[in-house]
């Protein structure tokens, strides 16, 4: 287990997507960005405030995407029906905004396709070499098709992501119900599964979870808050928790942006 840079009694690894193993949290913060300062300019003209890094890594990163609408637009002070799921793009609800947001992630993923880490696929060989169970645990509601893109989705034993949350009615992060679902499904004890998140919705889902190891990826530089929202141990690439030996083989890996 030290090779995996894991406490001895974890015998199951449940990995956020986004931002942890694959370079889509980047393409998400950016269709938010682009989605609510379009819909910002629209209603305040010349004097709408922007949305910020601060406004994603705050009320939107990690969450179920209405979820992430709904806690922006209360920081600005914004009401808007919360329509339905079904609600088009151009509808001025909570959910139009969200598919307005989706439109835009899957046009960037299809013209960009999606790349994982490399350290977060040689930790995950690493782990699942080592008979640890797997599984991805994401607010998104594409989560297969990222996995798929990424050629990684055989990598995981259980996979709980948007589209299940609602099937389960699983309230998303910062509660940590889909987390305590995947550790179910692998028929785990909460704290004997370690969560890898990058976001700090996800931290707190960890903490409040009971996890037995919860490791925060720093992919933008919020170490600190990291640490502050429950992670027990931070790092800039999933590769920097192997150790030398047959997992790891010595080697580290830079992947950090």
């Amino acid at each position: 287990m030290t090779q995996l840079g894991l406490p001895e009694p974890v015998r199951a690894c449940l990995f956020d997507l986004d931002g942890v193993l694959t370079r889509t949290a980047v393409v998400h913060a950016a269709a938010w960005k682009q989605m609510f300062d379009a819909f910002l300019s629209e209603r305040d003209g010349a004097r709408y405030r922007p949305f910020e890094q601060s406004d994603y890594d705050t009320y939107v990163d990690g969450r179920p995407r209405a979820d992430g609408v709904r806690a922006f637009l209360e920081s600005r002070g914004i009401e808007l029906p919360e329509g339905g799921p079904d609600d088009p793009p151009e509808a001025q609800t909570v959910h139009g905004l969200g598919k307005r947001k989706n439109v835009l992630v899957l046009a960037a993923i299809k013209r960009d396709g999606v790349e994982p880490y490399p350290g977060s696929v040689r930790y995950l060989r690493a782990v699942r070499a080592a008979g640890l169970r797997t599984a991805v645990v994401s607010s998104s509601a594409n989560c297969r098709d990222v996995l798929v893109s990424a050629g990684i989705e055989d990598l995981f034993d259980v996979r709980i992501d948007g589209v299940v949350a609602v099937e389960r009615r699983l309230p998303g992060k910062p509660k940590p119900d889909t987390f305590l679902a995947a550790a179910a499904d692998l028929g785990v004890a909460a704290a004997h599964c370690a969560v890898y998140e990058d976001a700090l919705a996800g931290m707190d889902a960890g903490r409040s979870g009971h996890f037995g190891y919860v490791v925060g990826v720093d992919r933008v530089g919020q170490g600190a808050e990291l640490t502050a929202h429950g992670a027990d141990t931070v790092v800039t690439d999933l590769a920097d928790l192997l150790g030398p030996g047959p997992a790891g083989g010595g080697e580290r890996t830079g992947d950090a942006r």
